[in-house]
């Protein structure tokens, strides 16, 4: 096994397939469908499924992707303790971060630390369950989950909580609701919910604050994802409790937003080992307490 496997593994994985990987590795596809298949004689394992053209990772694939993001980032902070002479990181940083966190805070920290850092490339990835945030970067998918506090199981992992995210209640066009900003609780539309399962964001507290002001919340429908609750806002099915960013948003698009009380709130911040940091890791990391800390932050 050698770097160039490794690397080549990880981008197929990235890029969901052999052709992808190869445009953005810049090299000819056989040189990575070659390197794949040698990976996968050395190991004595498949790690895809060939379906058509695609590639679906097989378990052992999936054990893999762990070890070999780690292996590459070990080689990326040696060579930066050797090659750059200013102290500044370089190479890659991996962070999963919740789609609702994503716009803000993940996209003004990357902003702000592309400016300092250029030469460290970030990847974002979804992360579509907290319940698994503290099992990726333990099994080293990525050094920094950016999610809702607090967590589950997060023993041996740190937090840099970095604020608070306010839910609004968002209603269909033209729908009837109190003029009332905020909106009591006690007073909720009797407009059927557009929700998400228990037990994915906010949903629970939602649910308890609603039981709290002596109102049930009437499911229209059930979204396995956060993202395609305003488009069915959109389309008069129901109403939704989302974001406060993104339910200002969603006025600019027609829908009806109204902030509640009491006020429904959830902590977030970053989540990461400190023991197994990469420098870019602790560089971003630093930058976002400063970023807590600082006036107007």
């Amino acid at each position: 096994m050698d770097l160039h496997q490794i690397e080549y593994f990880l981008a197929v994985v990235d890029h969901t397939g052999i052709n992808a990987a190869a445009t953005a590795l810049n090299l000819a596809q056989p040189t990575i469908s070659q390197a794949i298949q040698g990976l996968e004689r050395e190991l004595g394992v498949p790690l895809f499924h060939r379906i058509g053209r695609g590639m679906v990772l097989t378990s052992a694939g999936h054990s893999l992707v762990g070890p070999a993001r780690r292996i590459l980032r070990d080689v990326v902070a040696a060579e930066g303790s050797l090659v750059d002479a200013t102290g500044r990181s370089r190479g890659r940083l991996d962070v999963y971060a919740m789609p609702a966190l994503s716009a803000d805070p993940v996209a003004r920290l990357v902003g702000a630390f592309r400016k300092e850092f250029p030469e460290v490339l970030i990847r974002i990835g979804d992360l579509r369950d907290e319940a698994v945030a503290a099992s990726l970067i333990r099994e080293g998918h990525c050094e920094i989950a950016v999610c809702h506090l607090p967590m589950t199981d997060r023993a041996g992992l740190d937090v840099c909580e970095l604020g608070m995210q306010e839910y609004w209640l968002v209603l269909p066009p033209g729908a009837q609701v109190p003029a009332d900003d905020p909106l009591p609780l006690s007073a909720l539309p009797d407009i059927p919910q557009v929700i998400v399962p228990r037990g994915s964001s906010a949903a629970g507290e939602i649910e308890h604050a609603v039981a709290a002001a002596g109102r049930t919340l009437s499911p229209s429908v059930v979204v396995e994802h956060r993202e395609a609750r305003l488009p069915f806002v959109l389309a008069g099915v129901g109403a939704t409790f989302l974001e406060r960013s993104m339910a200002e948003a969603a006025v600019a698009r027609g829908a009806i937003a109204r902030s509640v009380e009491p006020r429904i709130s959830r902590a977030y911040g970053l989540v990461y080992d400190s023991a197994a940091l990469s420098p870019a890791g602790r560089a971003f990391v630093e930058l976002a307490r400063a970023s807590v800390s600082a006036p107007g932050a």
